[in-house]
């Protein structure tokens, strides 16, 4: 058993953790001063005492884990099975074989995010604190699934960007670097170990579903295209023609595969390896438009001091967008940065219509899939969004 140190929390946000939320900042800890990341914690806020896992490099001081005691590899299986219950739905589709096993807060397990690619589940942390957990986590994974062929982790999330630091084998074998998983019936060639996040943008699975049964016909721009996931279910979905736009190297090639696996028409694709925000200035200025623009760009803020220039950079990326849209056609707009909620999400999207002196009306709206499970008390969980405008001339 693990010592457990003693420390206090501000009486001030008791209500807020009686309704759930999983995180304390280090301005409302009493007496943490002495402690190091990855050590466990009994925090006493009135008469309210919660257990977590300290945290000396983030501003989140504390995240919580329990209210009923330290957890034990019991308790780790525990959480992993009531995931993995969850996630059933998917499974038993038979139609999807990637999705997110854990998703850290949301599962009750802060810190951690856990995804499963076929037979296998890389993990990754996102607080120096939680990376001491993942052979208990990968322990728990193998009790819950034995059929799991092998279990690895990637560094912790912003730390690559820093280091050298490799993948690590955790148990079992290594993935292939050419994993082949299904996600809605269509096939995706995934990289476990080197891609973006964990191999694929899983928590889009459903908006590219839903942007397949809107595009029969159309000619569609997809930017931030990575290995072409809008653009495989638009071209399975029957669009007449689309435009795949990234800046990253070898995204080109990655996407060209997938659409082969798929044995779908790739004289109706093209890729263009340039800064979306160049080409859609390029296009605007040409008058060049599309029926559909899909828009799903990476995080723009990290930090809330960041915030504002989110703000900007998400008005005038979609600004960009809409002049680029037919009159009557679909702007598919994404936002993943937590420091932009929907009602700010929303409010954006009506400056950048004005911005480039448009109409847009709003007809789907959607979050999180099943496998990103937000708390109710926890609204900072919810960081995806997801809009389909319909742009129209003024009036």
């Amino acid at each position: 058993m693990p010592s457990v140190a003693d420390i206090a929390i501000d009486p001030s946000i008791r209500s807020r953790l009686q309704q759930g939320h999983p995180w304390v900042y280090r301005n409302h800890l009493i007496g943490a001063e002495r402690l190091r990341s990855g050590q466990w914690v009994r925090a006493r806020c009135g008469g309210l005492t919660v257990y977590g896992l300290y945290d000396e490099q983030s501003p989140i001081g504390l995240r919580i884990f329990s209210r009923n005691g330290l957890p034990d590899q019991a308790w780790f299986r525990e959480r992993v099975w009531e995931a993995w219950e969850l996630r059933a739905p998917l499974r038993d589709s038979g139609q999807t074989t990637a999705y997110r096993w854990i998703y850290g807060e949301g599962d009750g397990l802060p810190g951690i995010v856990v995804d499963r690619y076929g037979d296998y589940a890389v993990i990754q942390a996102y607080a120096e604190s939680a990376q001491m957990l993942a052979p208990v986590i990968a322990s728990a994974l193998r009790a819950v699934d034995p059929e799991l062929r092998g279990i690895v982790q990637r560094p912790r999330l912003h730390e690559s960007e820093e280091t050298e630091a490799q993948p690590a084998l955790l148990w079992g074998e290594w993935p292939p670097r050419d994993l082949v998983v299904q996600e809605n019936g269509l096939f995706f060639q995934v990289d476990m170990l080197y891609g973006q996040k964990t191999g694929l943008f899983l928590d889009q699975r459903d908006n590219r579903r839903a942007v397949e049964g809107l595009v029969a016909g159309a000619t569609v721009l997809n930017c931030f295209a990575y290995t072409g996931g809008f653009s495989i279910y638009a071209l399975r979905g029957d669009a007449a023609e689309v435009v795949s736009c990234d800046v990253g190297r070898g995204l080109a090639a990655a996407t060209e595969a997938n659409i082969a696996l798929n044995r779908l028409p790739a004289e109706r694709h093209r890729f263009e390896t340039e800064d979306c925000f160049a080409l859609l200035d390029r296009y605007a200025k040409a008058g060049r438009t599309f029926d559909v623009v899909i828009l799903d760009p990476p995080s723009f803020a990290r930090a809330r001091a960041s915030q504002h220039a989110a703000q900007r950079a998400y008005v005038r990326i979609n600004a960009l967008g809409m002049r680029c849209v037919r009159p009557g056609g679909l702007l598919v707009s994404a936002s993943c940065t937590a420091q932009i909620g929907p009602e700010q999400f929303r409010a954006i999207l009506g400056e950048a219509a004005a911005q480039a002196h448009r109409r847009a009306q709003i007809i789907y709206e959607a979050g999180h899939p099943l496998d990103h499970p937000v708390p109710a008390g926890f609204p900072e969980g919810r960081y995806l969004k997801c809009l389909i405008a319909r742009v129209q001339s003024l009036v």
